[in-house]
């Protein structure tokens, strides 16, 4: 019996990459189970068993490939104490994992470009702008600490500043993936961790 459910599980991840390769690539709407069963090299069957329909399953492509993002929101979080550190840790990997973290891409990749935001998407679009707002919340927490600690300078209301931050990643995000040739991300990531912290008034990186 352990082994049938590790095989299901399997199976489950398996449907998962091939969904969010064909999402990703061709979009939702041109997107079918048939595609994805031929992509993860299964019946429909095993689509069924695992996710009720199409949308299910988008769903759980969104919530799989955005488990990176997740667990950085919990790590900074957990840095609330440091929290110039926390916010520039939090710059430094959203960057990093997009350039280097194919399934965080996708995830980007689908809800920026590939997706039309009807009715059907209800579900996924509440547990998005659920996660928006905890990113945004957490930068204005993590702004409101540094200015206690005073690091940062900013006059601004720290909710404030904490839209602020999460609309400087979203513009680098969407400005790359609608024209990766534009720029390098992975060699423009210390140039961006130079202008947040202008951004925000933050004291200029130690040299060294």
């Amino acid at each position: 019996m352990r082994r049938t459910k590790e095989e299901a599980e399997k199976t489950r991840q398996t449907v998962l990459e091939a969904a969010l390769t064909l999402f990703s690539r061709d979009g939702y709407s041109l997107t079918t189970l048939s595609r994805i069963a031929k992509e993860a090299g299964c019946s429909r069957g095993p689509i069924y068993w695992h996710f009720q329909n199409k949308d299910d399953l988008y769903e759980a492509v969104l919530a799989y490939s955005q488990e990176p993002l997740e667990a950085l929101v919990d790590e900074c979080q957990s840095m609330a104490d440091q929290p110039v550190a926390a916010m520039e840790h939090f710059l430094e990997q959203w960057l990093s994992l997009l350039a280097n973290d194919r399934r965080y891409r996708q995830s980007f990749e689908i809800l920026l470009n590939k997706t039309e935001l009807t009715d059907a998407m209800s579900r996924t679009l509440k547990r998005e702008r659920e996660l928006t707002r905890s990113i945004v919340a957490l930068f204005g927490e993590l702004s409101g600490k540094a200015r206690e600690q005073g690091d940062l300078k900013s006059d601004e209301q720290p909710e404030d500043l904490g839209l602020l931050c999460y609309t400087f990643l979203m513009g680098i995000t969407q400005t790359w993936l609608f024209a990766p040739g534009l720029f390098s991300l992975e060699q423009q990531i210390p140039f961006f961790q130079r202008q947040f912290r202008h951004l925000l008034s933050l004291p200029p990186e130690p040299a060294g």
